[in-house]
């Protein structure tokens, strides 16, 4: 598999498979935004998209928010859509092209059973998230 960058503009030809994939992670996203805020979020730029490849079909999609912290920049992984697209070897191209973008932390909310998954990569838990409305 291939972890490859999908620009802005290439969002809109693969919408179809893209909103596939990430449509099934947005129930899990607390309500923060649905899927056509997702791709006004795409196509503009705000946050950026890697797309994972298996013989040149899409079978994974990640998006990402990236925040300036005062030391670290963060790459905030918003969803991830796709089934067994996350591996030690997909995971590796996932980190170089974040390195890439200058990301010096990667950061995300998970479920339980995704968090779990992530920890077998080296991710920790750092603290639980609450919320209220006002």
């Amino acid at each position: 598999m291939i972890v490859m960058k999908i620009l802005p503009q290439q969002v809109y030809g693969l919408w179809d498979r893209i909103a596939e994939l990430l449509g099934k992670a947005i129930p899990y996203a607390g309500g923060d935004y649905s899927l056509d805020q997702v791709k006004l979020y795409l196509t503009s730029g705000q946050w950026s998209l890697l797309g994972i490849f298996k013989d040149k079909e899409l079978t994974g999609a990640i998006s990402i928010s990236f925040m300036n912290m005062p030391n670290d920049r963060i790459a905030y992984i918003t969803l991830v859509g796709g089934k067994n697209v996350i591996n030690p070897d997909t995971y590796q191209q996932f980190k170089t092209i974040l390195k890439d973008h200058n990301a010096t932390k990667i950061q995300g909310g998970a479920r339980p059973s995704v968090a779990r998954l992530w920890r077998r990569l080296g991710f920790r838990e750092r603290y639980i998230l609450v919320e209220n409305t006002l």
